[in-house]
This record gives structure tokens, sequence and C-alpha cells, in this order.
């Protein structure tokens, strides 16, 4: 009895050992081989040209004043919506001593010869009721007359300009404020509560105020390299990736693409536009940096290997194949269709399932 379960223990033993050797063995195997393998899988192949820039409004207005002085009066700050029309800032006169002394000097004069001007209309006009002078003689005096008004009232509307800030009465009223030029956002405040301002003219850009943009039309502007340009058109879909916001992407459409290149960085690239089309719910804000990912051509649900794997040689294109019943690798030509650089569609000569070899790199001695 204690033979019989000797024996069975030993058999036991011995099948244990059998079974551990074939599976150190086995493993051994597996651990020698001299490459690994990748399974033809389908995928969906997109090719694309990357463009970097920023989200910005469609147009953002510098406002500026034609009126010197100082600010006064702020009627509203940044994040504040404004119609067009709106008074955003007062502006008080801040002439030079030199300035009132000869706006006051010049409106006396002009009132000197307004008076006399009067005097002599009123006089003609009694000699013409008594045909003493020409009617041409009157007609003469009276636009003299007319003149000097016009001119006498300019004079009195600019000093009370440069005194007051404001001129005129309520049908032709003229007072120093700034109104908003189009209705918007105000992104940038440039000046505060007694800040000088110069204003704008012809020789001289002024004194930047409030830039104000319409945050309901904002579009990408970006740069997209050389390489890539001649592949995109107008009309080409694009994923723009805010990069604030990771996985907010929103949509867009290309609508503008420079004719001309320009450097950046020691760089050719093309200044490129696009419109947003679908924003996916996401709030976006004024100078948001963006990637926007141009749509060239895609392919759904094709064959596709890494195109590492892929031997380009002279006119042949082809791939290493394992045969898993045999374990023999054969090359096997093939055609590539669509690349978005890491993947590659096979259009044929490998069906799904196939495993394509991949050769560990060469070690550099």
């Amino acid at each position: 009895m204690k033979k019989g379960k000797i024996v069975l223990i030993s058999v036991v033993v011995i099948v244990i050992v059998f079974v551990g050797f074939r599976i150190i063995i086995s493993g051994s195997k597996e651990k020698s081989k001299p490459f690994e393998t990748v399974k033809v899988e389908k995928k969906t192949i997109v090719e694309e040209a990357i463009a970097i820039g920023e989200i910005t409004p469609k147009n953002d207005i510098e406002v500026k004043s034609k009126i010197p002085g100082i600010v006064k009066e702020k009627f509203v700050e940044i994040g504040d919506k404004v119609e067009k029309g709106d008074v955003i800032v007062k502006i008080t006169p801040d002439p030079t001593p030199r300035e009132l002394t000869e706006a006051r000097r010049e409106l006396e004069m002009k009132k000197a010869a307004f008076e006399n001007a009067k005097k002599t209309y009123q006089r003609r006009q009694k000699l013409l009721e008594k045909n003493l002078i020409s009617p041409e003689s009157f007609e003469q005096a009276k636009l003299q007359y007319n003149q000097c008004e016009i001119s006498y009232k300019l004079s009195k509307d600019r000093l009370s300009l440069i005194e007051k800030g404001n001129a005129g009465g309520e049908a032709d009223k003229v007072e120093s404020v700034v109104r908003a030029p189009i209705s918007g956002t105000v992104l940038e405040k440039s000046v505060d509560i007694g800040d000088p301002v110069v204003p704008l003219t012809s020789y001289q850009p002024g004194t930047p105020l409030f830039t104000l943009a319409n945050m309901e039309n904002l579009i990408f502007k970006g740069t997209v390299d050389e390489i890539d340009v001649g592949k995109i058109d107008v009309g080409k879909k694009a994923e723009i990736q805010i990069g604030a916001l990771p996985g907010k992407n929103i949509e867009g459409e290309v609508v503008r693409i420079s004719p001309k290149a320009r450097k950046e960085n020691n760089a050719t690239v093309f200044d490129i536009e696009l419109k947003i089309t679908d924003m996916r719910g996401v709030n976006l804000r004024a100078g948001y940096s963006a990637n926007a990912k141009v749509i060239i051509n895609k392919a759904e649900n094709v064959l596709s290997v890494p195109e590492r794997l892929i031997t380009f040689k002279d006119d042949s294109t082809y791939v290493e194949v394992e045969d898993t019943a045999t374990g023999k690798i054969h090359k096997q030509d093939i055609e590539v269709g669509l690349s978005d650089g890491i993947n590659a569609e096979i259009k044929s000569g490998v069906k799904a399932g196939d495993f394509i070899v991949e050769r560990p790199p060469k070690e550099i001695k």
C-alpha cells in the first residue's frame, strides 16, 4: 500500500516537473523572440494641418478723443457693455494760459468787428430806404454783417469750450465728451480720472482711452507653416483647441489665407483666419491662445498600421507579416493611402487581423 502511494507521488512530481519545464522553455522562447507584432485594425485616419494663434474679436476699436484736456468722469469700466452713442468719458478742457488769453482777445476783436459791421449795416439800410445808396452797396454791408456775426459766434463757442467744456444751445450743443463709436464690450481701459488727453489729429495719434469690441463676433487668427499652406483651402473645416480650456474644443471654418508669407522665428509662415461656426457652449474670451487643426482629408473605418512599420524602398512599399501558424515572416507588398503622420491607411495587401512585424531599433555602437 505504501509502495503504491510512493509510486503515485513520484508520478505526480514527474508530471509537475515536466509541465514546469515546458512552461519555462515556452516562456524562454517567447522572451527570446527577436521582434514584436502589431495587429492590423480599422481606424479613422485624418490628415491635418496645424495653425497656431489665438481667439480675437473680428473688429476691435481703440477709442480716442478729438478734444484735448483732462479726464473728468468715466462712465464705463472693463467688461461693461455699451451701445453705440453712449457717453463713455467726459473731458475737462485744460488750456494753457496763452491759449486762454488768445481765445479771450480773439473774442474781443470779433465782437468789435461784429458791432462795427452791425452799425454799418443799419446805417446803409436807412440810406437805402431814402434811395441815397445803391442796392449793391447795401448788399455788401449786409454780407459783411453776416460774416462778422458768424465769426463772433464761433469765437464765443471756442472760448466756452476752452473754459467750460461745452458750447452752443440745446439744438446744436457741443460737449467735450467721447461717445462709443460701436456697440460692444469694453476690453481695455487706458486712462483714469485726472489723466491728460492728447487729441487725435492728422499729425498725432492721440491718447487711447478705451478698446471696444463686439464679443459675439469672435474669430481665430493664427499662422500655418509653408509646408501645409498649399493643402488648405477656404471653406475647410477645423477643430479649434483652446489652451486654457483643456478638453473643450470648438468648430471653425477657414475664411482667409494670406497670399504672402512672412518670417516668424526663422520660419516661413502664412497668416490664416477662421470664423467660429460652433462654440459648443464654451465661454470664450479675447486673447485665448489656441491651436486649429484644419482637416485636409479624412478616411473613416479603414485598415491601418503604424507608418513606422512600412518600408519604402525604390519603387516598392511593403511590410513584414508574421504567419501565426508557422511563425514564419514574409514581405508583403501593400498600397498605402492616407496618412496622419503616425498611422497610415492600407488600401490593399493585408487584411484585418494580420500581424505586422516590428523590429527592435538597431543599437548604435
